[in-house]
């Protein structure tokens, strides 16, 4: 068994995978890496000596059954470059990683059917509901949602994802011994039973440092065809994230936001420079050149909601919806606004929420769902 050669390997923190692949691919085999001497280096082009023995180093020290025993233990599946089911969107980019460990049922995804969804960590109410109207808009498909499991918009497009009966992969920077955000644990464990699964190249006991985060966005867009920017500031990973989409020479596409918020200046600077603006999930498909067999539900006319058209929507729904247009808005002014008394407007904001048109936020004001 082979496996337990790249996962050795992928235990030394100090082996980066532009390297392990360097050997393996001038060894053609990974059992041969671990058997080779330093006389078998003297050919490999652009490996200098103190490299090879550096490696030499680091490789005998490595215990292979211990830590291919450690991975059994945990219950942490694997996939290795040499195995033909890797993913093929992911061998294609300049440094793959040599193993991806996963939680989940990866292969239940489609992964010829993946979308990347990158933007701020602190980002606003309007672009967490931008990402979240587009991902409606693919309901039931056999699209997957690829993200980086960190708070604001890649939490916000998993849930979203999952909200729509969508596969979802969440790509993270650490080694599975850790959870990180712990804000998203129950996101870890939607995605690890049944939703779809949670990747990464770290072997279990790495942990989520600094470095690690830019890193794992390679694979991020590595595993999807295109990439949808929600928000980025000036100087964000969501912006490395835009660059190694074109790098790779994938889809790159952008949600616009106000001008008024940070967070969407480094959208409209990737907008200016040919990055394609999408506002809806049809957006995204014409981008991509999919054409994807659902039953997206038709918004209701005039009102952009991404709920099924109902031709007997109560008067008082409409009128509320009316005014909740774009901002959200309070009991006192919907009341104003409206001329409902207090006991039927709140029984109605009510029934509004429990059937999917309304959700509460900062207190007693109400938004679109």
């Amino acid at each position: 068994m082979k496996h337990k050669y790249w996962i050795s390997l992928s235990s030394a923190e100090q082996l980066d995978s532009v390297f392990v692949r360097l050997l393996y691919e001038y060894f053609g085999d990974i059992e041969r890496v671990f058997n080779c001497s330093k006389n078998d280096f003297s050919s490999i082009e652009g490996l200098n000596i103190k490299k090879a023995e550096t490696f030499l180093k680091i490789r005998d020290n490595l215990n292979i059954e211990k830590t291919f025993e450690d991975i059994s233990k945990r219950g942490i599946n694997f996939i290795t470059f040499d195995d033909e089911r890797y993913p093929k969107m992911l061998r294609e980019i300049h440094n793959p990683p040599m193993v991806l460990y996963y939680k989940g049922d990866l292969f239940s995804c489609n992964l010829d059917r993946t979308v990347a969804f990158v933007g701020s960590r602190k980002a606003s109410t309007n672009g967490k509901d931008s990402v979240k109207r587009i991902i409606n808009d693919f309901k039931n498909t056999d699209i997957c949602i690829v993200s980086g499991l960190a708070e604001g918009i890649d939490a916000a497009s998993h849930r979203a994802a999952i909200d729509n009966n969508l596969k979802t992969i969440g790509v993270i920077a650490s080694g599975f011994d850790f959870r990180y955000p712990s804000s998203n644990k129950d996101l870890y464990e939607k995605l690890e039973h049944g939703c779809g699964a949670v990747v990464t190249e770290y072997y279990p006991t790495f942990e989520p440092i600094k470095f690690r985060f830019p890193q794992r966005n390679r694979i991020v867009t590595g595993l999807s065809y295109g990439t949808v920017v929600g928000e980025a500031a000036l100087k964000s990973g969501a912006l490395i994230s835009a660059n190694l989409t074109l790098e790779q020479g994938r889809e790159l596409m952008c949600i616009p936001g106000s001008i008024n918020n940070k967070n969407t200046e480094g959208v409209y600077k990737l907008l200016k420079n040919g990055a394609t603006m999408v506002t809806s999930g049809e957006d995204v498909l014409n981008a991509l050149g999919w054409e994807v067999k659902s039953n997206i539900s038709t918004s209701l006319e005039g009102e952009g909601l991404g709920v099924k058209a109902d031709k007997t929507l109560p008067q008082e729904y409409s009128t509320i919806l009316s005014f909740i247009e774009i901002e959200p808005r309070g009991f006192d002014e919907l009341q104003i606004a409206t001329g409902i008394n207090t006991e039927e407007l709140l029984k109605t904001l009510t029934m509004m929420e429990i059937e999917g048109f309304l959700e509460q936020t900062d207190g007693d004001r109400y938004r679109r769902a």
